[in-house]
């Protein structure tokens, strides 16, 4: 049977007419959750009150309380709207934040959109209908969802990264890095006007070192530009001719395809804006060991950003000289050659005529002159991805440039070869090989038949080729007096290092992996720039006054012409076309001049940067936070605390770029004395995802898993067998089940129950349709306990419970408060599910009061509109939301009695129930006599009591 028919199964007893007319079915509960979610709308039962401005409220029984600000990590309101998946975390964190709130917290939980992005534009490219109204209309789908599911979220503060009003602060905060420069000497962002100062005042030299008073005004401009922590380069992209726009690492597939569309993905260099999110490697790196976030994030991103402490070294060449990075510099004695990258700008201008005298054929590619080769391998490595080229098992090409470097160690002549494996992006672009420590160089070497020499004594009985173990240095001394024989490595990294930094041939340096942050996209649907270009071609900041810069209409979204298979397609953004938007005549403040405007926009992730801080105070004018608001909700706890959100959530797939982009933004606006938060997230909390089954058919086509049926553990989609996989749930795999599904057929209480109640939050669970009518019969059981099927009466009782029964019950009011404030949602139901069968086996005249009503208390988080209507119907006014959530009686917690297994030899024999107070001689004549038959009058070898756990008996 398939699962949609065994849901039909389950629920036709509902539309029968032996229903009884008060039991609490699925259109009971439709008609309960659909009025007190009308009823929290119209109180503003989840409104949360600051501490000043228009969104405080001295009335509110949360004002001035200690705070809890929890996010969920927002959605991009897309058209297929939300899948069972997608709520998990959201469901986590309303559960978590109503319990919270009802422990005394002002609790604030608040719902945005991430909504601008590609999705929304390529559906305008192909429909011709405006992203704008795709996107309110998929918004608005996306908010009718969420509520149905009864979210506590404060409706006042929600907003999307497209509103005009909201992304006119993201323009403001661009502005302000715009206008920064980060000072190493403070390590902080400072105001550009105070790095003109210094150079004003002498204090600073010029980079030519010309007085600043003799450079020209454009001159002058242009090294202001080279300081700014947002500036404009040349720089390699990942360039998508088929979606018309340069895409970030992140939105490349390990084929070297676009993410959407599946477009071809070429590396060119393109002017762009960038971000100096490297200048703040060193403070990302060690404000990571200040925040609760799982280690494998924070590893992550330790990764990602990449330290590296080593040297830089300069080989010189004819013209010139070539600088690499590297972290061995102990190894340069057993540097053969150099490697660049095919795209380094240094390589036109060593390639010679022709090849010199003695080249190896295999070196040249098969081309009759150097530059021949240099062209046809940047042709080549231009078509594949930098994840292809990174790749360990790649087979290793290149080709010899025509060009020769000298080691400065020992001036040797090495070649200088191109090859994919180095990337432009990534360090200096060219390195230094040394193929007798590094394994890569080796492949490349044994292919090339290059010189390899060891400068790391290996083990006797090491028989690989590369090593890049531990060892003291050999093969390292120079006529001129350099020796690093038999030293270890740290100590020949540190005399190499200071060699060079003497000699003149290099400096130790800290690297990193992180690059400068792309911030270009070549598409019309993202945040325009507030900048413009005036007649030298070099930016000019818009003043404050003139924000928002609104995206104008377009008639074609599209970029005009291209060939999604040319990496030469050159990009022309829609933003570029609007003529009359583009050419503009303004008074910046020395009289009306002509200027141009951005034609890029910003990406995706510019409004995710920030969001968290808008949440806190959306309707502010005239700043982007109130300071009053912001370091209540975000401020430090104490001296050693960074501050931030208290608990954020959301999937793992965000662990380094919006994360670390968002701590960047934050860190400038830290240091620029907008935030009292140096982070913006305290706390980060990873959910798992939901997974389902997913069915193929002999094609390799999915099929929809709704229309499987099942028999004898085969499966079939009409009359033909598929087979099942089983993988994350999506619109691809046709494998969807949509929480309006779930809510339809057995309310949204039951399907939050179900969901909290899968497993831990955070590890994936299998999604199984049939098993959410478990959630629904504990409901009911609940609701029985209160409610009379037949006539709707009340029917609990005000006589007290027995004693058994309200130890119980504080052992699970205990247990339940640990288990949700540590989110573990799943052990609490448990427990919740535990104290109602209890209830149930007790209630043949009417369930306790002192019992039902903490039930429905502790269950308010996991299925809060049953909650309300059984408090209601239990004779109470207000709404759960802010009832204090239950205590347990400490002296209820203390076992009156203990009960200990009896072991005979090893087996158990009985059990037997003491006072908890007995000493081992009462448990021990206890015990004995419960075994008295096993014993058969023999007289026990010995008699073991361990307390509080068990009796072992030896006959």
């Amino acid at each position: 049977m398939s699962e949609a028919a065994d849901t039909t199964a389950v629920h036709a007893a509902e539309n029968a007419g032996d229903t009884p007319p008060f039991r609490y079915t699925a259109a009971m509960a439709n008609d309960i959750e659909a009025r007190w979610q009308d009823y929290w709308a119209e109180h503003g039962t989840f409104h949360a009150p600051n501490p000043t401005g228009p969104l405080a409220d001295p009335s509110h029984p949360r004002f001035g309380a200690e705070k809890l600000y929890v996010m969920d990590m927002f959605p991009y309101p897309s058209g297929s709207g939300l899948h069972v998946g997608h709520p998990l975390g959201y469901i986590g964190t309303d559960s978590y934040t109503r319990f919270k709130r009802m422990t005394g917290y002002n609790v604030l939980h608040p719902m945005g959109f991430d909504a601008f992005g590609l999705p929304a534009e390529q559906y305008a490219v192909q429909t011709g209908t405006h992203p704008r109204t795709t996107t309110e209309v998929n918004i608005e789908r996306y908010r009718s969802q969420l509520r149905r599911l009864g979210l506590a979220y404060d409706d006042r503060r929600s907003f999307a990264t497209t509103d005009v009003a909201f992304y006119r602060w993201t323009q403001w905060i661009f502005l302000k890095i715009f206008n920064s420069w980060y000072d190493p000497e403070q390590r902080k962002a400072r105001p550009i006007d105070e790095l003109v100062a210094e150079f004003e005042a002498g204090e600073r030299p010029t980079p030519d070192g010309r007085p600043w008073a003799e450079l020209t005004e454009v001159e002058r401009r242009v090294v202001i530009d080279d300081h700014r922590l947002a500036y404009v380069a040349e720089a390699p992209v990942n360039w998508c001719p088929g979606l018309g726009t340069a895409l970030a690492d992140a939105e490349v597939t390990a084929e070297g395809r676009s993410e959407r569309g599946n477009f071809p993905v070429f590396r060119r260099n393109l002017r762009q804006w960038m971000m100096r999110i490297t200048a703040y490697g060193d403070r990302l790196l060690e404000d990571l060991d200040k925040l609760d976030w799982p280690d494998k994030v924070k590893t992550m991103q330790r990764n990602w950003i990449g330290r590296s402490v080593g040297a830089h070294i300069d080989f010189p060449f004819s013209g010139g000289a070539l600088r690499v990075f590297t972290t061995r510099p102990d190894t340069l004695f057993g540097a053969t050659y150099m490697v660049l990258a095919p795209e380094h700008p240094a390589v036109d201008g060593i390639v010679p005529a022709a090849w010199p005298e003695g080249t190896r054929p295999a070196w040249t590619g098969g081309h009759a002159t150097p530059a021949e080769a240099v062209a046809s391998y940047r042709q080549f490595a231009a078509s594949k991805s930098d994840v292809e080229r990174q790749a360990d098992a790649k087979e290793k090409t290149g080709v010899f440039t025509g060009a020769y470097a000298t080691n400065p160690v020992n001036g040797a002549q090495i070649p200088i070869f191109i090859a994919d494996y180095v990337l432009a992006g990534y360090g200096t672009g060219a390195i230094m090989a040394v193929p007798g420590q590094d394994e890569r160089d080796y492949e490349f070497a044994e292919v090339f038949d290059l010189p390899i020499i060891r400068t790391v004594q290996p083990p006797a009985d090491f028989e690989g080729k590369a090593y890049t173990g531990e060892g003291t240095a050999i093969n390292s001394a120079a006529p001129h007096g350099l020796s690093l024989d038999g030293l270890s490595i740290a100590d020949a990294k540190a005399k190499m290092i200071q060699w060079l930094e003497e000699s003149g041939h290099g400096t130790g340096a800290v690297t990193y992996r992180l690059r400068d942050w792309l911030f270009s996209r070549q598409r019309y649907w993202g945040e325009p720039f507030p900048i413009v270009y005036d007649s030298t071609g070099l930016p000019v900041a818009l003043p404050e006054s003139m924000l928002p810069v609104e995206l104008p209409d377009v008639e074609d979204f599209s970029p005009r012409t291209f060939d999604p298979d040319d990496a030469d397609t050159d990009p022309e953004t829609p933003l570029s076309r609007v003529q009359d938007w583009v050419e503009v005549t303004l008074d910046l403040g020395d009289g009306p001049k002509k200027y141009w405007r951005e034609t890029n926009t910003m990406p995706q992730w510019a409004g995710s940067s920030w969001y968290e801080l808008r949440y806190l105070d959306p309707d502010n004018d005239s700043a982007l936070v109130d300071p009053e608001n912001e370091r209540y909700w975000m401020g430090p706890r104490d001296r050693g605390d960074v501050g931030g959100v208290d608990l954020y959530v959301g999937g793992v797939e965000h662990a380094v770029l919006h994360l670390l982009y968002a701590r960047f933004w934050h860190k400038v606006l830290y240091d620029l004395g907008y935030v009292s938060s140096r982070e913006p997230f305290r706390q980060l909390f990873n959910q798992g995802y939901i997974q389902a089954y997913a069915y193929v058919d002999a094609r390799g086509v999915y099929v929809p898993a709704e229309e499987i049926v099942e028999s004898d553990g085969r499966y079939f989609y009409g009359d033909q067998e598929v087979s099942r996989e089983y993988g994350k749930m999506g619109k691809s795999l046709k494998n969807v089940v949509t929480p309006d599904e779930m809510c339809e057929v057995y309310g949204a209480d039951t399907f939050r129950v179900y969901e909290m109640s899968m497993g831990p939050l955070d590890v994936s669970r299998p999604w199984e349709t049939r098993a959410v009518v478990g959630a629904q019969r504990f409901l009911q059981r609940v609701w029985r306990l209160v409610v009379d099927e037949q006539t709707g009466a009340t029917r609990v009782v005000d006589s007290p419970a027995d004693s058994e029964t309200r130890q119980l019950l504080h052992r699970v009011i205990a247990g339940v408060r640990e288990d949700v404030d540590a989110m573990r949602f799943n052990t609490a139901i448990a427990k919740l599910i535990e104290l109602t069968n209890r209830a149930t086996t007790v209630s043949a005249a009417g369930a306790a009061r002192e019992v039902v009503e903490p039930l429905v208390l502790m269950m308010s988080p996991f299925a809060p509109h049953v909650a309300e209507e059984l408090w209601r119907r239990l004779g109470h006014d207000e709404t759960v939301a802010y009832v204090p959530f239950p205590e347990a009686d400490p002296a209820l917690l203390v076992a009156a009695t203990v009960t200990y297994p009896v072991q005979v030899n090893g087996k158990v024999r009985g059990r037997v129930e003491v006072p908890a107070d007995a000493d081992q001689d009462a448990v021990r004549a206890a015990a004995l006599a419960e075994i008295a038959d096993h014993l058969a009058g023999k007289e026990p070898r010995k008699v073991i009591v361990v307390p509080g756990r068990m009796v072992s008996v030896v006959v």
